[in-house]
């Protein structure tokens, strides 16, 4: 669309200007064809996008500390199963706000809306700055260590290797997300089918296990023998460990805007998505129980890998290979997900401009994946969480006091860069100029609103306007 962009309104929470960069070089699509964000998310791609941003690596490494801190292993189950039913309640208000407020964008969109510029942008602050790249970091070590595993059979694999291969790993995802929407929901579609799989074979040779009798460990009389007595902190940081596998049930709304028929698609993912996912994670804990004792798992560090050295044999390398599987496509859909939050920041005005735009061609976000009901359920929800948030502060107050501190260094970052409405013309022109560089780069523009969609309600927020006009090649 070289040449075609038009000047967007201004929107709610702008502020201040912001720069007018000029449209992406070279030839774009025709003019009958809209440069914007393609629907092409359907209902089992959906599916799969939250499942396997939940299927990580936390399955196979979450029940050691939910055990821990339970004391026993009928309570630890009990853990498991009330953390699937949490996570419901949660989804729950998701997919009502994902419906009420159609936006990608999910956490960030929502408070935005909610409670205005500065919550939302605190929010964006952290995450950018510190949740998505050192998960991301977290994620791809841990896929590198598990695919040279094999190689390094009787040793830790060397730190150069892991880093060079968890480096090309995140470099080759962030080429296919670049460059088609519809090949990363099939990579991320085949990778989740594979991480099911994988749990699959765990729950059947469990099955297995008990129909021959091996279960000692979860007869009632065993199951809550409690070696410790855990106290309500106990009890709380066994929650949040369980929560650690849970995390990223919420990733689908971030990418509301590009589902299929969202208001009938998001709900039903969350309800065909939860449960399955709380199904395969009690279960697989179980099957965990069959082969192990509680002193086993909690001396392992692979939980998985240990399980299969000691009941499949030969096919051992089967455990490894399928974690390094479900850490790929969870870096996947870590890298699809978290680069429409960038997107959505840079549309409200809380980032670069730049970060809002689009491939003229692939109507991909590249610049922002380089950065890369009843109120009774809501309100459940939140007393949960709140409880737990508080045992936390009392149990580990000096990493939650360094989380906080983290968060608030956001406050003068905003009020600098995004409420601060007469800044010199020095930095307008300044990020002018780096806008105009990375849309050449990158070969983006701002996306377009259907026609039809510019009236409807609860759309997107526009662009900050402009006091110049954009220039055209």
């Amino acid at each position: 669309m070289a040449g075609h962009t038009q000047q967007q309104p201004s929107g709610r929470g702008h502020p201040g200007p912001a720069p007018s960069p000029s449209p992406g070089p070279g030839p774009g699509p025709g003019a009958s064809e809209r440069v914007a964000l393609k629907k092409e998310i359907g209902l089992v791609s959906a599916c799969t996008i939250i499942i396997g941003n939940i299927i990580g690596s936390g399955i196979f490494i979450s029940p050691k500390g939910v055990l821990e801190h339970s004391g026993s292993v009928g309570l630890a189950l009990f853990v498991w199963v009330l953390g699937g039913g949490v996570t419901a309640l949660g989804s729950l208000c998701y997919a009502e706000l994902g419906v009420a407020i159609p936006k990608s964008g999910g956490d960030y969109a929502y408070v935005t809306e909610i409670f205005g510029g500065l919550a939302g942008f605190l929010l964006l602050w952290s995450a950018v700055l510190i949740m998505y790249p050192t998960s991301l970091a977290v994620i791809s070590m841990t896929f590198s260590n598990y695919v040279l595993q094999p190689v390094f059979p009787n040793c830790i694999p060397p730190a150069a290797a892991s880093r060079v291969l968890s480096m090309a790993c995140l470099m080759l995802l962030t080429w296919v997300n670049s460059s088609s929407v519809r090949w990363a929901t099939r990579i991320q579609d085949i990778f989740t089918g594979g991480k099911l799989l994988a749990l699959s074979l765990i729950i059947g040779t469990g099955f297995i296990q008990i129909f021959q009798g091996h279960f000692e460990e979860l007869r009632p009389s065993n199951a809550f023998d409690f070696w410790m007595t855990p106290s309500v902190g106990h009890l709380a940081l066994a929650f949040l460990q369980g929560s650690f596998a849970f995390s990223g049930w919420n990733f689908l709304n971030y990418v509301t805007e590009e589902l299929v028929d969202p208001r009938k698609n998001l709900p039903r993912a969350i309800f065909i998505s939860i449960p399955l996912v709380t199904f395969v994670y009690t279960f697989t804990n179980v099957a965990y129980f069959t082969a192990m004792s509680p002193q086993e798992l909690l001396a392992s560090n692979a939980v998985a890998v240990t399980f299969g050295e000691k009941l499949l044999g030969y096919f051992s390398w089967i455990m490894p290979v399928s974690v390094a599987l479900s850490t790929f496509g969870g870096i996947n859909g870590y890298l699809f997900t978290s680069s429409r939050l960038c997107f959505s920041g840079a549309r409200e005005g809380h980032l670069p401009s730049l970060l809002a735009m689009i491939h003229v061609r692939h109507c991909t976000p590249i610049p922002a994946l380089l950065v890369c009901v009843n109120l009774l359920v809501p309100a459940a929800y939140l007393v949960f969480w709140a409880f737990l948030l508080v045992f936390s502060f009392i149990s580990e107050p000096m990493v939650c006091g360094v989380g906080v501190i983290i968060i608030l260094t956001g406050v003068p970052i905003f009020f600098l860069g995004v409420f601060w409405r007469r800044k010199p013309k020095c930095v307008h022109r300044l990020t002018e100029s780096m806008t105009r560089w990375g849309q050449e780069l990158c070969f983006v523009v701002y996306p377009q609103s259907a026609p039809e969609e510019e009236n409807g309600p609860c759309q997107p927020s526009p662009l900050p306007a402009t006091d110049k006009p954009l220039k055209t090649q």
